[in-house]
């Protein structure tokens, strides 16, 4: 998939992720509802995100720095969950490619801080799941 297919997927799966959080139902109930399925990467991301989610939110604990993920903008939540998920989980996807996806995708939909706080978030996450790679 090109880049630009991916960032749309990205895009569509933090929409979805989203949606789920404001139901308080999980990924796959959102994805399971939709009238046609989204791209393979979409609903890669949705359904790891689903089957990961005390792993995702024990990681994002464990390295935010003076932040509950309960203190944290839903967006935010549903973003880092995303990103966190394809850092620990899809080895395929560069780390750099993940992490300025998520900070874009922070600047355009969430709050004029989080771009920098999801970058030093995933960036110390992408340390530990990845450590060969830095």
């Amino acid at each position: 998939m090109a880049d630009g297919g991916r960032r749309q997927a990205r895009e569509r799966a933090l929409s979805l992720l989203y949606e789920a959080e404001s139901k308080q139902v999980s990924p796959t109930a959102v994805l399971a509802e939709l009238p046609l399925e989204p791209d393979q990467f979409t609903t890669d991301l949705l359904c790891g995100v689903s089957a990961h989610l005390p792993e995702l939110d024990g990681l994002i604990t464990e390295y935010a720095r003076d932040w509950t993920i309960d203190r944290m903008p839903a967006l935010d939540r549903a973003l880092l969950r995303m990103s966190v998920f394809e850092l620990a989980h899809r080895p395929d996807v560069p780390t750099g490619a993940v992490i300025s996806e998520a900070v874009e995708l922070a600047h355009r939909f969430s709050t004029d801080e989080s771009g920098r706080f999801v970058n030093g978030l995933l960036a110390r996450i992408a340390e530990a799941v990845r450590p060969s790679l830095h």
